[in-house]
C-alpha cells in the first residue's frame, strides 16, 4: 500500500481551440477560458476543500517568454484564493498597458493565465498532510518543451511500492513515494524516452538540432507514452496532463473506478470529473456530454487534431460507489435518480426494524448529500402507506363514514428535518484525534420533532464507512431528543477492493460497514465462510512465494478461539508484515460478502451495483440498528 494515500478528487480541463481573438469577438471576453475553468471548479467544490490548483499553458511561446503559468492553494477558500491570486496578477499587468486588453496576441504575450490550455484540479485529502506539495497540478520541468509535463489527477493507486521499486530499477531516484510522485515520474520517464527515440531518430534523417524540436512537438506518440507507463498501475485514476509544447491527455482507469466526461466542439474541448458541471458551464444538454471509456485517452494534440484511443487492455467494469453515494453531485440526472432508487430499497428493512409503527415514527436524514436517498425512501413510504390506507377502505366494506375517512388519511410518514449540518468542518479521514474531537460539533438537532419515549427515530446517512461521525457526533446529539428507539440506515453499497475510497484497507476493523458483516456472520452460525476466506487469502499468498508473511498469518490465526472470531480478520489484516499484500486479502474478504444468503429483512439485500447512466438501480445496502442509548455495535 502506499505511504501516502490521498484521494484527489476533482480535475477540471479547457483546451481554446480556435485563435484568441474569436473569443473577443464572439463573448467580448480574452479571459474566456479562464472564466469557464473557473466555473467548473466552482461547480466541483464538492469534490475538494483542502486544495486547489490552476495551470495554463501558452501555445507556441517565443523563446525566453515564461509559457506555464501555475498557482496553487491549501488556504480556507482555496478556489476563491488561487483564482483571486490569478486577478491580481493579471490586474498588475493589464495596469502598465490597459491596451492588451483589446489586443489578444499582445494579452497572451504580456500577461499570464491568457494560454490556451487549462488544467484545474481540486483536492480532498484522506490521507497524508495538506501540505501545498500534495496539491495539483504538479508539474515535471525542462528546457525542452516536449519534456515539459503537468499533471493532475483523481487516482488512488494500490500497488506504489512496486511501482517505486520499479522507478530505482529505471535509474531514477524519485523524492517520495507517493502516488502523486511516482506517476508523474513514470510517465516524465517514459516521455523522455520518446524524446530520445524521436530525437535520433530525426538526427539521423539529416534534420538540424533546431529543426528536431519541432518536429518532436509534431510527432511525440503520446499515446504510446500512455500505454507504457500505466502497464504496471493497479487501481482507480482519471487523470489530465499537458506537455510543454500544447499536447494534453485526460485518461481513465480501465475498470472505470474513477469517473470522467469530456465535450468537444470546433470551439472547445473540456473535460470534468462529472457530467454535470459541464452541462451547467456550458449550457449544454445531457446527451451532449460524453463519458470517457475506461481504459482509454482522450488526447489532444497541439493541432488540435482530437481522438479517443484506449492505452491498456480492458477490464470489468468496477465503477466506485462512493463516486455515486458522496462525491458526485446530486445535479446529475443518473446519481440523482441511482441515489433516490438506493433510499428507497431500504423501506421493507426499515418497516420490519419499527413493527410497521408508521404513526409513531419520524423519519430523517443526515445533510447533505443523504437528501437525495431520503426522497426515494419517502416515495416507498408512501407507496407502503397508500396500500395500507386503500386496504383500511376496502374493509370498511360500504360503511366507511366522514370521520373513518380522516383517519385513514391521516396515515402517512411523518417527515421531519431533525439534523441540522451547523458548521462545515473537513478534517482528514485518518487524522483520529483531530476528527473525533471535531466531529463532535458539525451536526446539531431540531428540537421538538419527536416525542420523548413515545416516536421512533428513523435516520438515513449515505454513506457510513468506519461510522467515526456516526459513533462521536450523530448518535449522541439524536439521542438528546430521547426517541423510543433510532434507526441509522445506510444507503451505501458494500466496500470491496479495490473501492478504497483513499482509506487504507488495512485498517477494516474500523469499518461499522465490515464489522456489521461480521456480526451478520456471527448471527447465521456462517464463522466457516471468515475461515473459508483466511485459507484463500494463505493460498493467495502462498502464490507469491512469501512464506515469511504466510507463517505470519497462520501464527496469527492459530490462536483464535471460537469466541473471538469477531477479531479474526481484523488482526489478519492488520499485521504490519502483510501491508504491502493487503489489497489481496482483502480482496478474498470480499468473497465473504458473496457467501451471505440475502433476503428481505435482513441487513444486506440482494441486487447488483449500477453501471454509470443505468436506468434501473438494484444494489446491496445495509441498515444498522442502534436501540435507545446502546451503543453496543461499537
Amino acid at each position: 500500500m502506499s505511504d501516502s494515500i490521498k484521494h484527489e478528487c476533482g480535475i477540471a480541463f479547457i483546451r481554446l481551440l480556435k485563435p484568441a481573438d474569436y473569443y473577443l469577438k464572439k463573448y467580448g471576453t480574452s479571459f474566456y477560458g479562464l472564466n469557464k475553468m473557473h466555473i467548473l471548479m466552482e461547480k466541483q467544490h464538492n469534490r475538494g476543500q483542502d486544495g486547489a490548483g490552476v495551470a495554463n499553458i501558452k501555445l507556441y511561446p517565443e523563446p525566453g517568454c515564461v509559457y506555464i503559468n501555475r498557482v496553487r492553494s491549501n488556504g480556507a477558500a482555496p478556489i476563491k484564493d488561487i483564482f483571486q491570486q490569478i486577478d491580481v496578477r493579471i490586474n498588475e499587468a493589464v495596469a502598465k498597458n490597459p491596451q492588451v486588453l483589446q489586443d489578444p496576441l499582445l494579452l497572451k504575450k504580456q500577461v499570464e493565465f491568457t494560454g490556451e490550455i487549462f488544467l484545474g484540479h481540486l483536492r480532498y485529502g484522506t490521507f497524508g498532510k495538506n501540505d501545498i506539495e500534495n496539491v495539483h497540478p504538479v508539474s515535471r520541468e525542462n528546457n525542452w518543451m516536449t519534456r515539459s509535463l503537468v499533471l493532475a489527477g483523481n487516482f488512488n493507486l494500490t500497488n506504489i511500492d512496486e511501482l517505486f521499486d520499479r522507478l530505482i530499477e529505471l535509474g531514477q531516484y524519485p523524492p517520495a513515494k507517493t502516488d502523486t510522485v511516482t506517476i508523474l515520474e513514470r510517465i516524465g520517464h517514459f516521455l523522455d524516452r520518446e524524446n530520445d527515440d524521436k530525437y535520433r531518430y530525426f538526427k539521423d534523417k539529416g534534420y538540424s538540432k533546431h529543426d528536431v524540436t519541432e518536429m518532436l512537438a509534431k510527432h511525440i506518440d503520446l499515446k504510446e507514452v500512455l500505454s507504457l507507463s500505466a502497464r504496471r498501475w493497479d487501481g482507480g485514476y482519471a487523470m489530465a496532463g499537458v506537455i510543454g509544447h500544447g499536447d494534453a491527455f485526460i485518461m481513465r482507469d480501465p475498470s472505470g473506478i474513477r469517473p470522467a466526461f469530456y465535450y468537444c466542439d470546433d470551439e472547445i474541448v473540456v473535460a470534468a470529473s462529472e457530467r454535470a458541471v459541464i452541462q451547467t458551464t456550458f449550457n449544454l444538454g445531457y446527451e451532449d456530454i460524453r463519458e470517457l471509456t475506461p481504459g482509454h485517452a482522450l488526447i489532444v494534440r497541439r493541432d488540435g487534431d482530437v481522438s479517443v484511443d484506449p492505452f491498456t487492455a480492458p477490464r470489468p467494469i468496477r465503477p466506485c460507489s462512493f463516486e455515486r453515494i458522496y462525491f458526485s453531485r446530486g445535479s446529475d440526472q443518473d446519481i440523482y435518480r441511482e441515489r433516490k432508487q438506493l433510499g428507497r430499497q431500504l423501506v421493507p428493512q426499515i418497516l420490519k426494524s419499527i413493527d410497521y409503527d408508521i404513526e409513531n415514527t419520524v423519519f430523517s436524514y443526515i445533510p447533505n448529500t443523504a437528501e437525495s436517498a431520503f426522497f426515494g425512501l419517502v416515495e416507498g413510504l408512501d407507496e407502503y402507506c397508500q396500500g395500507v390506507r386503500a386496504q383500511h377502505i376496502l374493509e370498511e366494506n360500504g360503511r366507511l363514514t366522514e370521520a373513518r375517512l380522516k383517519e385513514i388519511l391521516r396515515f402517512k410518514p411523518r417527515i421531519e428535518k431533525v439534523a441540522i449540518k451547523d458548521v462545515k468542518m473537513r478534517t482528514f479521514i485518518t487524522q483520529d484525534n483531530e476528527r473525533d474531537d471535531l466531529v463532535a460539533h458539525v451536526y446539531d438537532i431540531t428540537y421538538g420533532t419527536i416525542r420523548a419515549g413515545v416516536d421512533n427515530l428513523v435516520i438515513i446517512d449515505d454513506s457510513i464507512v468506519r461510522g467515526t461521525t456516526l459513533r462521536q457526533s450523530i448518535i449522541r446529539i439524536l439521542d438528546r431528543l430521547k426517541p423510543k428507539k433510532i434507526v441509522v440506515c445506510s444507503s451505501a453499497p458494500q466496500i470491496r477492493y479495490p473501492d478504497c475510497y483513499g482509506i487504507d484497507m488495512s485498517r477494516l476493523s474500523d469499518f461499522v460497514a465490515f464489522r456489521a458483516v461480521i456480526e451478520l456472520l456471527r448471527e447465521r452460525g456462517m464463522e466457516h465462510v471468515i475461515e473459508d476466506v483466511y485459507r484463500k487469502a494463505v493460498a493467495e499468498l502462498q502464490k507469491g512465494d512469501r512464506s515469511e508473511t504466510v507463517n505470519c498469518v497462520t501464527e496469527i490465526y492459530d490462536r483464535f478461539t471460537d469466541e473471538e472470531i469477531s477479531a479474526k480478520i481484523a488482526e489478519i489484516v492488520t499485521a504490519p508484515e502483510i501491508q504491502a499484500r493487503v489489497e489481496v486479502i482483502y480482496q478474498t474478504v470480499a468473497d465473504m460478502h458473496k457467501a451471505i444468503p440475502i433476503h428481505n429483512g435482513d441487513w444486506y439485500f440482494t441486487g447488483d451495483y449500477p453501471t454509470p447512466g443505468g436506468n434501473v438501480v438494484s444494489n446491496k445496502a445495509f441498515v444498522n440498528f442502534y436501540e435507545n442509548r446502546n451503543e453496543r455495535a461499537y
